[in-house]
């Protein structure tokens, strides 16, 4: 029978390891947030080759998180991990919803279903930032694509009706999404009457002046 000594001895050395891979991890996931971010903001400059190498580099970094927490799994599901693969989450769902590509899921992610879904739903707020700026540029048309593909996810997340513990505050973010996409309808309807009517007082001004 061992002594208390070396059990505590054991002990020791277990939490050790797992102190240093969270904080490998902690370090990590905060690298992969970073990246994510960065990814993002390069998504809404259209610099789409600068993009697919940060969320590369977010890829590779998720990769070693998982690496260093198998056999941690309090650790891995603590709360930061899930943080950082939902901001991954958005960049790579923000950039296929922009630039019209095939949504990737889950399991090409290398994350699970709720900060998947959770990413999905803050994608709805890249949408309309990009919207926005198709928007001052006239390009209308491409503004009424985004819109249907917020109401695309809208339509989707409302039938996750789960309890929070499991999907990650999921609820939250959908509410958050209806919101954002209720006043991203509403602007987009004004600015449209809004060219409307200009066109429509250009062209009696041009009979006026002509006639």
């Amino acid at each position: 029978m061992a002594s208390l000594e070396e059990v505590a001895d054991r002990i020791r050395k277990r939490m050790e390891e797992k102190n240093r891979a969270r904080e490998i991890a902690l370090m990590l996931s905060r690298e992969i947030i970073r990246l994510s971010a960065n990814a993002i903001r390069a998504i809404h400059r259209e610099e789409d080759d600068q993009a697919k190498v940060l969320m590369d580099q977010a890829q590779g970094s998720i990769a070693r998180v998982d690496e260093e927490l198998r056999g941690h799994l309090d650790i891995l599901y603590a709360g930061f991990v899930q943080d950082s693969h939902k901001e991954y989450a958005e960049a790579r769902l923000s950039y296929a919803l922009v630039f019209g590509e095939d949504l990737p899921d889950p399991a090409d992610l290398g994350v699970e279903e709720a900060p998947y879904l959770n990413g999905l739903g803050e994608a709805v707020g890249e949408l309309r930032r990009h919207l926005l700026d198709y928007l001052r540029h006239g390009r209308v048309e491409r503004c009424e694509e985004l819109l249907a593909k917020m109401d695309d996810i809208y339509a989707v997340l409302i039938t996750i009706d789960y309890p929070d513990a499991m999907t990650g505050g999921l609820r939250r973010t959908t509410d958050v999404a209806r919101s954002i996409i209720e006043k991203t309808r509403g602007d987009l309807t004004m600015a449209i009457r809004q060219r409307e009517l200009e066109a429509t007082l250009h062209e009696f001004e041009r009979r006026l002046s002509s006639s």
